[in-house]
């Protein structure tokens, strides 16, 4: 496969599966039910921000034997950004849910004071290269 369908590929499935999980987080926590459900749809996040990126990495490998470890970081990093964009788009959903949780009235858009300024994006980007970085290190190591 090529780079760009790499990240395509792996970002929006990886996107679509994050989006399912904070929505299955969601209901979970407007039953009520067991913080062990809330930790275990947590933990099940993590890991899938964990596998985003080792299995794009490991799909370059496997199509280009030579692609080398710098690209491999470049792809898997890609692939996180997509996921981490889908996150940020759900964060006005996922505010509004908590704000009725407290009882409050639910906020506009515009109030909530979501706005991604330039440090919240580096920010968001710093994680998406560790998440990157330590993909490729998984897929490195189970290949």
């Amino acid at each position: 496969m090529d780079s760009l369908v790499n990240i395509a590929v792996f970002g929006v499935v990886g996107a679509v599966m994050m989006a399912a999980l904070v929505g299955l987080l969601l209901v979970v926590r407007r039953r009520g039910t067991a913080p062990v459900a809330s930790a275990l749809l947590g933990a099940a996040c993590v890991a899938l921000l964990l596998a985003v990126p080792a299995l794009a990495a490991a799909g370059l490998w496997g199509a280009r034997p030579g692609a080398g470890i710098g690209q491999a970081f470049l792809v898997a990093s890609a692939a996180v950004v997509v996921v981490y964009a889908a996150g940020v788009a759900l964060l006005p959903l996922v505010a509004r849910q908590a704000a009725a949780a407290r009882g409050q009235a639910a906020p506009r858009l515009a109030g909530l004071g979501l706005r991604l300024s330039a440090g919240v994006a580096l920010g968001g980007l710093a994680v998406c290269a560790a998440l990157g970085a330590a993909g490729t290190g998984i897929a490195a190591a189970l290949s």
